[in-house]
């Protein structure tokens, strides 16, 4: 265990914040000395930044992919993301460098590989035989841009269709092209004289692979027979083409169209189509053709030993369905059934059992990709019911508006929210496994519970558990139930301080010891919920409501009272309105007109049935004040040890009594100081010139230095506008702090923003004046002015007392200051260990206690898991606490700075936490510049400094968090979250927790010709594509058409993965290889590999023409 060493700063810091830091320790040296020295054992050594794993539907999908061996699908997406999905809990993420959308993806089926096609005519080969797939080679076309790709089962060679109507063939091993090019001008009609358009479709007839089916755009379709290099069949339509199939025997396809027609061909007549169908076109009496409907996307025909054909495709609806949902229609025999799907239709897959395109396929499942959403329908039961999707797919169901990460959280929380979650699942699922089975798990090495929660737009919240790298939902709880719904638009109050989604979270405060929940939402309310396994049903819903005002008089208010009487539900005269329980609203305008005393939403006054799991204790709503919107809350706060909630916004601050239903505390910002405010409050008005202000500097240091502010969110999980920093300017040089008062309550939207906010709050046991000689409860309150105050709480006995005598809340006049808004604090104890706030333990309250029960009811007090109420008086606390620009850590109760770092001079934190990491504790930031730092405690050193993420959007800002064991996590896109780690041992540990998605499967055997097929030569014609394609026979092609990319899976790539059959020897060879490697797989690029994948690119093309004659798998 080392001793902090003042010298030791990170390498690879800056010089000027390696000074500034060392600058700034030294100063506090001394000071330090004098405190107990605290030995710190987190070294620089502990933290390493990496991306675990990603969860949640791929954002904007552009195409899927399926290898009906290894049981494995690919979604791509419009952002160059590749999702791949195994069995439930195997999932995997990579991404393309270009960014570019993924237009197809094609599986190498049972080899292990996959190709994708962008948008910016490039394909990739991936190896997806190591845990993280990396791309082995790609090719860049110059001239032409790629439209479709076509790999047939167990071939090397990949056909590419272009914008131009060309095919090109390119060789999946080497990733050359071959010299073999199909023009547009040579398959079509010579007599023809427009270009047929873009390659949509190219297929090999299931029974001779020498014959290639091509679809052009315009409606025209050429059976190009390979050898020869010559069109046997030309067939022309007049509508376009969006896809094509073939009926597995070969000797017919059907095309879809335009038109919302599709057609269906015999092979060998090319004049006219065998027959024409118009899926859900109105048949007319006089035989004219029936009307035309939307484009069929896709056609898929599947075919079954047993029974008739399926024809699955997706749009053709007719044109008069306005407003009807996007539908796939499944066609069987003489039943059509249509399936509505919520979100527009991007792709679709019907699953087979067989991968051979030459036999029955006996379809039993269609995977449908949507715009926001993944479908499986199961077509062996009657009705086609869907699969229970098991992935986590459903983060986005309501958009996040915030979320919040809890890490070695008590063991029995998730089986407790599992067991009531579990009785909120739908019925009616297909009781089939769910088909996408491939794959294998990776080790548990981590085993501490992990919970996410996420709060929605629609004022839903989620747990999920997050346990070992996966995620799965455990429970949902609709806040929004609790409020009256407006049943239109012109029905709703314009009390709406927002004018969509009233009912979003922004805010969510969680104690999991006794699971007590509290939630601020945007329309200025706060619920607080209790767990219960058992249903009630609540005749009238508790509910306050809270008048917080901004208001400077020369005249005191009653708000102005340093410890408000406690009210009662009978006294008018308070400030605080007490709802009776009947809820009237109290008045809904002032003397003048002005909407007064009205909450933004109307709370239900009909008993609410409120099913196991969080149940509402109280509601509380901030009012409308003469015309005046309640300010949306800043920042929440709850305990159940004390059984209070505390909540700010830019008006004040408000502490409520949950046990007591009532309004303890409600005092403007300006009220907290008393007389101790240092700053001048002046009447703004919009008009005049704003001088942007200096950052506030610490009192004791006695000189303030104006710097540039920057633009920040006062707090990160303010709502989506988050509002700018204050910009109240300090004049410390007043001496007798007195501030000039407006009369006017209502106040200018720019007042609003620059108002002093409430942007933290933190309950605890600790020191709260200089001359303390025991810690007792208090709340501390941080500012965005930079405050910090502390309130202390005198809270009666346990017990029955504890809701008969009231909580008296008084200032304590402890004032400190930091520069830039305060963003969280903690508390140590002596020995450096964090002290958590007080709790109670959870217990089940709807059920009555017997008398045994009561009595120790009577005696528990609250569990503080503080070691200082046992330690002797003079042993003291340190208070940590952290704002947008700097952290300090104050000796308490002396009250003197201790350390102090400045965290960023150019930016500012956006989220800071007080976390554990291997047995210690640490400070861990996340800056706009995209910097993630931690810092050790007490001391601040700087232990790790990562350029990660620049600040894109809000988003980020609003649901990035850290917690203990350096998890860390934020929403990468509306649909998904990106979970990371700043532990060394769980990134060395990352490679075996991730699952492995290919798994040695054998391919199942080929279908049997059959005796007289075999007699007669009938069956499946074969082709040597090697003949055709090769260097030898098709020479080169030009270089200017395409350029080779050697990708970085370095000797990864040399081993790979490759097409055609693998021989037994070769899969043996590969597997001894991969064993050989595990341990360095990924994490160690090592020089050997970089030179290997180097003198591989160089060589590459001298090792060709010296293997040529030699098969692939002799390498």
């Amino acid at each position: 265990m080392r001793k902090f060493n003042i010298r030791k700063v990170l390498d690879g810091l800056t010089a000027v914040s390696a000074a500034a830091s060392a600058s700034s320790a030294a100063q506090q040296q001394q000071a330090g000395n004098r405190e107990t020295e605290i030995q710190e054992t987190l070294q620089s050594e502990h933290f390493q930044l990496c991306k675990t794993v990603r969860h949640g539907f791929p954002y904007q999908p552009s195409a899927l992919a399926f290898d009906p061996v290894q049981k494995i699908l690919a979604i791509g997406t419009q952002t160059g993301a590749l999702r791949l999905f195994g069995r439930p809990g195997v999932e995997c993420y990579c991404q393309h460098d270009s960014g570019a959308a993924v237009i197809q993806l094609q599986f190498l089926i049972n080899e292990g590989a996959l190709v994708s096609a962008l948008a910016d005519d490039t394909l990739h080969l991936w190896n997806l035989r190591q845990k993280r797939p990396a791309i082995l080679h790609s090719l860049k076309f110059n001239r032409e841009r790629i439209t479709f790709c076509h790999l047939p089962f167990q071939s090397k060679w990949l056909y590419v269709g272009t914008e131009r109507g060309n095919i090109h063939i390119v060789n999946v091993e080497s990733f050359t092209l071959s010299g073999y090019v199909i023009m547009w001008n040579k398959a079509i009609e010579l007599s023809s004289k427009s270009h047929p358009g873009p390659i949509v479709h190219i297929s090999d007839n299931p029974m001779d692979e020498g014959k290639l089916l091509i679809g052009f755009e315009s409606g025209t379709v050429v059976l190009w027979d390979l050898k020869s290099k010559k069109a046997d069949y030309r067939y022309t339509h007049d509508e376009a083409i969006h896809s094509v199939a073939w009926h597995h025997e070969g000797k017919q396809f059907i095309c879809s169209h335009s038109d919302g027609t599709l057609t269906i061909w015999n092979v060998k007549s090319p004049t006219k189509p065998f027959q024409t169908i118009t899926p859900h076109g109105k048949q007319l009496k006089d035989g004219k053709k029936p009307e035309p409907c939307k484009p069929i996307l896709k056609v898929e025909y599947k075919t079954t030993r047993a029974g008739e054909p399926f024809i699955i495709l997706s749009g053709g609806l007719s044109y008069d369905t306005v407003g009807r949902r996007p539908c796939l229609t499944v066609m069987h025999g003489k039943s059509t059934a249509v399936l509505e799907m919520d979100y527009s239709i991007v792709d679709f897959l019907t699953l087979c059992e067989t991968p051979y395109p030459n036999d029955f396929q006996e379809p039993y499942a269609v995977v449908v990709l949507l715009e926001k959403d993944l479908v499986l329908i199961d077509l062996a039961q009657n009705g086609y019911p869907i699969f229970e999707n098991p992935y986590p797919l459903t983060i986005h169901e309501s958009p996040v508006t915030c979320c919040e990460y809890f890490a070695d959280c008590p063991v029995d929380l998730i089986p407790a929210l599992y067991s009531v979650g579990a009785r909120q699942k739908r019925q009616g699922y297909s009781k089939k496994e769910w088909p996408i089975s491939g794959g294998n798990w990776g080790l548990i090495t981590q085993s501490y519970p992990e919970i996410i929660i996420t709060g929605h737009a629609d004022g839903s919240i989620k747990f999920w558990d997050a346990s070992a790298i996966t995620l799965q939902v455990l429970y949902k709880l609709k806040t929004a139930k609790v409020f009256e719904k407006s049943r239109n638009k012109d029905d709703r109050p314009n009390t709406d301080i927002v004018d969509e989604d009233p009912y979003a979270i922004q805010i969510i405060s969680w104690c999991p010891e006794s699971r007590m929940l509290c939630i601020a939402g945007v329309s200025a309310h706060v619920i607080i919920y209790r767990f219960s396994k058992q249903e009630v049903t609540t005749e009238i819903i508790p509910m306050l409501e809270v008048r917080l005002l901004y208001e400077i008089n020369d005249v005191e208010s009653p708000d102005g009272e340093q410890v408000p009487p406690l009210p009662t539900p009978g006294t008018g005269s308070n400030p605080q309105s007490i709802v009776p329980q009947s809820h009237p609203s109290t008045s809904s305008s002032s003397s003048d007109g002005l909407r007064d005393n009205v909450p933004c939403l109307k709370v239900k006054n009909s008993p609410l049935k409120q099913s196991p799991g969080y149940q509402i204790e109280l509601v509380i709503q901030l009012v409308w004040v003469s015309g005046e919107p309640p300010q949306q809350i800043t920042s929440l706060a709850v305990n159940s040890a004390y059984g209070l909630v505390v909540f700010g916004n830019c008006n004040g601050i408000a502490m409520v009594d949950y046990l007591q239903k009532t309004v303890l505390l409600n005092l403007g910002t300006i009220e907290l100081y008393g007389s101790n405010d240092p700053y001048r409050r002046e009447p703004r008005s919009p008009r005049k010139s704003r001088q942007p202000s200096g950052g506030l500097c610490d009192i004791n240091e006695g000189t303030a230095v104006p710097e540039d502010r920057c633009k920040s969110p006062t707090s990160a999980k303010m709502s989506r506008k988050l509002s700018l920093p204050t910009e109240l300017k300090p004049d410390l040089d007043v001496k007798d702090n007195s501030f000039s008062r407006s009369r006017s309550s209502s106040v200018t939207s720019i007042d609003k923003e620059s108002r002093e906010a409430i942007s933290a709050l933190h309950f605890c046991e600790t020191f709260t004046r200089k001359n303390d000689t025991s810690p007792s409860p208090c709340l501390w309150v941080g500012t965005t002015l930079g405050t910090v105050l502390v309130i202390v709480l005198n809270l009666p006995p346990g017990g029955e007392q504890r809701l008969l005598q009231p909580v008296i809340v008084s200032p304590s006049g402890t004032i400190l200051r930091l520069k830039g808004a305060i963003l969280r604090m903690a508390f140590l104890d002596t020995t450096g260990s964090l002290v958590p706030p007080a709790h109670e333990p959870w217990r089940e309250h709807n059920v009555p206690e017997d008398k045994d029960e009561k009595d120790k009811s009577k005696k528990r007090r609250p569990v503080s898991v503080s070691p200082s109420s046992s330690q002797e008086i003079s042993e003291n606390q340190y208070a940590v606490i952290c704002s947008e620009k700097q952290a300090k850590v104050i000796s308490l109760p002396s009250q003197n700075c201790i350390y102090k770092q400045n965290i960023t001079e150019t930016s500012f934190v956006l989220r800071g936490d007080i976390v554990s990491l291997s047995n210690s504790i640490c400070l861990a930031c996340f800056c706009a510049n995209g910097h993630i730092m931690t810092f050790s405690l007490p001391s601040l050193r700087p232990l790790l400094d990562v350029y990660y993420l620049p600040l894109t959007n809000m988003r980020i800002a609003r649901t990035f968090c850290f917690t203990n064991n350096g998890q860390a996590l934020y929403l990468v896109s509306p649909t998904e979250i990106q979970r990371l780690t700043y532990s060394q041992e769980t990134c060395e540990n990352l490679q075996e927790m991730l699952g492995e998605l290919f798994t040695p499967v054998e391919t199942p055997e080929a279908p049997n010709r059959g005796f007289f097929k075999g007699l007669f030569g009938g069956g499946a014609q074969s082709l040597d594509r090697e003949e055709l394609f090769g260097e030898s026979a098709a020479g080169k092609a030009s270089r200017s058409l395409a350029q080779h990319i050697p990708g970085p899976g370095g000797i990864e790539g040399v081993k790979g993965a490759a097409s055609g059959v693998v021989g037994e020897l070769a899969r043996a060879r590969l597997a001894l290889d991969e064993r050989g490697q595990k341990l360095g797989e990924l994490e160690e690029k090592t020089a050997a590999m970089l030179y290997s994948a180097d003198s591989f690119s160089k060589h590459a093309h001298e090792m060709m023409l010296k293997y040529k004659d030699k098969k692939w798998y002799q390498f």
